[in-house]
């Protein structure tokens, strides 16, 4: 990721090439109107996938794990 210092008449000629640049590497342009910074243009990071709902229809539930009966299991239990 490199920082990009230009004027904003240099952006405005090459504006969609730049985008372009920054969403590709991640580079970052600050905007200059007579030499003094006015603006920062940097990529958005894409929030990243939810889990949820991932394993639909690949795993199936078989019973509750946290609360079971064991008493059949056990002759103690009796």
């Amino acid at each position: 990721m490199k920082e990009i210092t230009l004027p904003v008449s240099e952006f405005r000629e090459r504006c969609l090439r730049l985008l372009n640049q920054v969403a590709k590497d991640g580079d970052m342009l600050i905007l200059t109107k007579r030499g003094q910074p006015v603006a920062r243009v940097t990529a958005i990071n894409k929030p990243p996938k939810s889990l949820r709902g991932t394993w639909k229809g690949v795993v199936e539930i078989k019973g509750d794990i946290v609360y079971f009966d064991t008493a059949d299991i056990w002759d103690a239990a009796r």
